[in-house]
């Protein structure tokens, strides 16, 4: 299965998601799943089975438990994947950062000298 295949789901998603914040046991996700997305313990652990295979969930058992976690490596193939798209929204990101830094230079240097600027005029228009 393709990785977008497999990342394509909302619930298959969410429970990465649930596993990015550290190792969960499989009854927390299975709880937390089931009250969002309303389905069965059997299909949160179909779900669980679906990312252990293909690479983005470990799971490591202690007794009677399953931990799962975010398996790095396949998250990595898909960073990697979408490295050929970055071009496409660094540039815009770039400069609405850019942007946002002017008018908060603006915006202080407004208030250190109490004289409005012609962009707080504009907004208390």
């Amino acid at each position: 299965m393709h990785a977008f295949d497999v990342l394509g789901d909302p619930v298959r998603r969410r429970i990465l998601e649930l596993l990015a914040d550290g190792e969960q046991a499989s009854g927390a996700v299975t709880a937390v799943i089931q009250q969002e997305f309303g389905i069965t313990q059997s299909a949160v652990s179909q779900h669980l089975r679906v990312l252990r295979d293909n690479g983005f969930a470990t799971v490591r058992p202690e007794g009677t438990r399953r931990f799962y976690a975010v398996e790095s490596s396949a998250m990595r193939g898909v960073d990697e994947w979408l490295d050929h798209f970055r071009s496409f929204w660094s540039q815009p990101l770039d400069a609405l950062a850019t942007e946002l830094a002017r008018g908060q230079r603006e915006r202080r240097l407004a208030g250190s000298s109490g004289t409005p600027t012609d962009s707080t005029i504009k907004t208390q228009e």
